[in-house]
């Protein structure tokens, strides 16, 4: 079992950036991939990137490559997306996911562990 809670979201002007948190509960952490994944206001939520258990391999999807960086911490399990040269449209709540193993998924419905959210607004 996971628990995982966000927090380092909010307003923020374009271009601007944030560093988004995401602790994690238990022994767990340092064997789970770790994601990110967003959803805006009346869309499907997406992912948005993952890192393996190590930390040694990151993937992103392509709207925020050369943007956003993710990163852990296994030693204070503690995820963190670095999030530079916003835009309007990265409008979204931010959730961090866990799974057990070291594939990487950008399926949602291949995380069983789920953070309750942390909302990032950019405005124009």
């Amino acid at each position: 079992q996971v628990q995982l809670v966000e927090s380092g979201g909010g307003l923020v002007q374009a271009g601007g950036s944030l560093r988004l948190s995401c602790v994690a509960s238990g022994r767990a952490f340092s064997n789970c991939i770790m994601g990110w994944f967003r959803q805006a206001p009346g869309a499907e939520r997406e992912f948005v990137a993952a890192i393996t258990s190590s930390g040694g391999s990151t993937t992103y999807a392509d709207s925020v490559k050369g943007r956003f960086a993710i990163s852990r911490d296994n030693t204070k399990n503690t995820l963190y997306l670095q999030m530079n040269s916003l835009k309007p449209e990265d409008t979204a709540v931010y959730y961090c996911a866990a799974r057990y193993g070291n594939i990487f998924s950008s399926l949602e419905k291949n995380y069983p562990y789920w953070g309750q959210g942390t909302q990032v607004t950019v405005s124009s």
